[in-house]
C-alpha cells in the first residue's frame, strides 16, 4: 500500500532510478552503433535544454522519454542494425542481470530500489521490442528490427 511515508521513495524511484534505467538504455544503442563504426545522438527528456555532453543532450524533463539517431554505420547489414536497435534492451537485460547477481553473492541486498531498478528495466525491455510504430510515426526498436528484415529498413528510419 502507498501512502505518504512513500513519497521519497516514489521521488528516488522516479527521478533518479527511472532516468539511470533510460540510460543504460540508451548507452545500449550508442554501444552498438560505436561498435559497428557509426555515431549516434542521444536525447534524454523532453522540453528545453538543461546541457549537452559531446552528443548526449539533457532536456529539462529528464525522466520522460528519451531517443536516439544514428548515422549510417560502416558495418552495415540487417544483424548489424538489428543489434544497435536491440542494443537498448540488451544493456537493459545485462544491468539486471548484474544487479541479480550481486544479490545472489550477497554483494548487495534486495531493497525496493533494485527492484524498481529490475521493474523499470523489463518495462524498458518489453516496450521498446513491442513492433509498433509510435504517433510520431517513429518504429519502436522492436518494429525497426522486425522492418529491417522483412523490408530492408523502417519506413521511418533513424538514418535518414
Amino acid at each position: 500500500m502507498f501512502d505518504w511515508g512513500d513519497i521519497d521513495k516514489f521521488f528516488i524511484s522516479f527521478f533518479i532510478i527511472l532516468p539511470i534505467v533510460t540510460l543504460i538504455h540508451e548507452f545500449g544503442h550508442f554501444f552498438f552503433a560505436k561498435l559497428f563504426g557509426g555515431s549516434l545522438d542521444m536525447q534524454i527528456g523532453t522540453g528545453k535544454k538543461l546541457f549537452k555532453v559531446g552528443r548526449l543532450q539533457v532536456n529539462r524533463v529528464y525522466f520522460y522519454d528519451a531517443w536516439c539517431q544514428f548515422t549510417d554505420l560502416k558495418w552495415s547489414n540487417k544483424v548489424t542494425r538489428s543489434l544497435v536497435y536491440g542494443g537498448g534492451a540488451i544493456f537493459n537485460l545485462a544491468s539486471i542481470l548484474i544487479v541479480n547477481a550481486f544479490i545472489l553473492r550477497r554483494e548487495i541486498e534486495p531493497t525496493l530500489y533494485t527492484y524498481q531498478f529490475a521493474y523499470f528495466s523489463f518495462y524498458y525491455i518489453f516496450f521498446s521490442l513491442y513492433p509498433i510504430y509510435y504517433s510520431n510515426g517513429h518504429p519502436s526498436d522492436g518494429r525497426a528490427i522486425y522492418d529491417t528484415w522483412k523490408k530492408g529498413s523502417p519506413e521511418s528510419d533513424p538514418l535518414n
